[in-house]
């Protein structure tokens, strides 16, 4: 028997799965790496932690499956997106990586969307609008402010990519990852010549394209031996988070959208043509189904907001369930369940590190709005899981605009684990919301996209449907959607309310 190794570099840290060719996950491992905070906004990574926790990862997944190591048969790989790796000559980075939710590069967005004629210019050209999290003003940004460093990089590569580096020693990516550095021609599939001439980059820092299945290399002798695996190993493409998930979670058919509650939350929906959004709100980008795309929104702090709440609020649940050797979020969910729908009017805003979708603003700000002498902790608390969730709503309220059909969300990430966030997210968007077999997220993805690769599947459609089954189903309760809907209608006008104000507060010199 062969057996298929997914290996996913996330921000909090890097899981490893495997699993075998019927798609029967076999062990899961995980190994943290941290996270580096050195101004307000700026958020730092240093990517031979990502190194040091695939090899811990892929090592310990390996003993738990209690497999022989000569017998992993290939290898896919995730990440986050949009992070920027610059390298020279050696494996170490020059710098510690810009990661996804950095927003320091609000200045070169701008400067990126004047050269390139305007925003609608720049949609037209690699089909989104310039973003702080993205790549490309990373670059620029680095360019600008650390020239020595820009002078001696050779290679920029993305999270995922650099770990491909250090196992098979190519300088390689794949085009569902590529699609968020800003630089990709997301129409054709190729890097944009026309934006990297007007924006003076160098197209050799940049790796070559696959589609994401396809075999990118081996594993080298240094990869092998440094992770215990066997050299020759084949590495394929694999895939950006997002798309890895989708893959994951048979997102790969027109009709089934995602909903991903992670620090972040996504909102994925296939798409057989690039359908544009031109105000550039959601992302249009390739899918790792080869000549496939797919629309998503990424709002900054979803499960980020529930973990910032256990963090700053809950350490009387924190001590509890460490007494009761439980998870917190379990008391915090329980609480929540004890306060009315709608939270008698009380709003949370979840934007606690600006937002991305639908509203692009680093100067964006959380809050409670309508708090009051009856406001209870429970409100407090369940407050922001809707609060979050209408934010997952905004997306998909926007790819419903796009005329992409919507029959059915399935629900991955830690808000699929509750059920009672479950059937909020179900009454949120008056939509079934579904479970299935495949909750491993973008790990097994790539696993999938491994095995597509190497000959076990004839496709990533087919491999989806070999291994990914429904096991739940939760409808919409009427009385709480017609609810959640007159509430959201008021959440969805608070930003507007309080654009000029964020800003105010975000630039306060006084």
């Amino acid at each position: 028997m062969a057996y298929l190794l997914g290996i996913d570099i996330g921000t909090s840290g890097t899981k490893t799965l495997l699993c075998d060719e019927d798609g029967k996950v076999l062990a899961t491992a995980m190994a943290e790496h941290p996270i580096s905070s050195p101004k307000p906004g700026w958020s730092e990574q240093n990517p031979e932690d990502w190194w040091k926790a695939t090899v811990a990862a892929t090592k310990a997944v390996v003993k738990k499956a209690k497999i022989k190591s000569a017998d992993v048969s290939a290898i896919g790989l995730s990440g986050q997106m949009h992070g920027s790796v610059f390298l020279g000559d050696s494996t170490q980075a020059l710098r510690p990586a810009l990661l996804w939710n950095d927003q320091r590069t609000a200045e070169q967005c701008r400067e990126i969307e004047q050269k390139a004629g305007g925003r609608e210019a720049l949609i037209e050209l690699v089909a989104n609008p310039a973003l702080t999290g993205f790549t490309a003003p990373k670059i620029l940004w680095v360019r600008e402010k650390e020239p020595k460093i820009y002078a001696k990089t050779k290679h920029i590569l993305l999270p995922k990519d650099y770990i491909r580096f250090r196992m098979t020693r190519e300088y390689a990516t794949e085009v569902s990852d590529a699609s968020g550095t800003l630089l990709l021609d997301v129409v054709n599939r190729v890097w944009s010549d026309k934006l990297l001439g007007l924006l003076e980059i160098d197209r050799a820092l940049l790796p070559r394209l696959h589609e994401s299945p396809e075999i990118t290399g081996v594993l080298s002798k240094e990869g092998a031996a440094a992770l215990g695996l066997k050299e020759g190993v084949p590495v394929v493409g694999g895939a950006g988070d997002q798309a890895a998930g989708a893959v994951g979670n048979g997102i790969v058919m027109s009709g089934v959208i995602s909903a991903t509650l992670g620090t972040s939350g996504v909102v994925f929906a296939h798409s057989d043509t690039p359908t544009r959004d031109p105000k550039g709100r959601v992302h249009t980008m390739c899918h790792a189904v080869p000549g496939k795309w797919c629309v998503f929104g990424c709002m900054l702090s979803a499960g980020g907001s529930f973990q910032w709440l256990r963090n700053q609020l809950g350490a009387n649940e924190t001590a509890l369930a460490k007494k009761k050797k439980i998870d917190p979020y379990e008391l915090l969910v329980a609480e929540a369940e004890r306060a009315p729908a709608g939270s008698e009017g009380l709003f949370f805003l979840p934007y606690l590190t600006g937002e991305r979708c639908p509203h692009p603003d680093p100067y964006a700000r959380g809050g409670w709005i309508g708090l009051t002498s009856r406001s209870t902790r429970d409100m407090l608390i369940r407050s922001v899981m809707e609060g979050v969730t209408f934010g997952m709503r905004d997306a998909l309220e926007i790819v419903r605009g796009m005329n992409i059909p919507a029959t059915q969300v399935r629900a991955s990430g830690g808000g699929a684990r509750s059920a009672f966030w479950r059937q909020l997210q179900a009454d949120i968007y008056k939509l079934p919301l579904v479970l299935t077999n495949a909750s491993e997220g973008p790990a097994y993805g790539v696993a999938l996209l491994a095995g597509v690769g190497t000959g076990v599947w004839d496709g990533v459609e087919q491999a989806c449907k070999a291994s990914i089954k429904q096991t739940a189903k939760i409808t919409p309760n009427k009385k709480a959607a017609a609810l959640y809907d007159c509430h959201y209608r008021t959440y969805d006008k608070l930003y507007f309310d309080l654009k000029e104000r964020f800003q105010e507060i975000a630039t306060m010199a006084c």
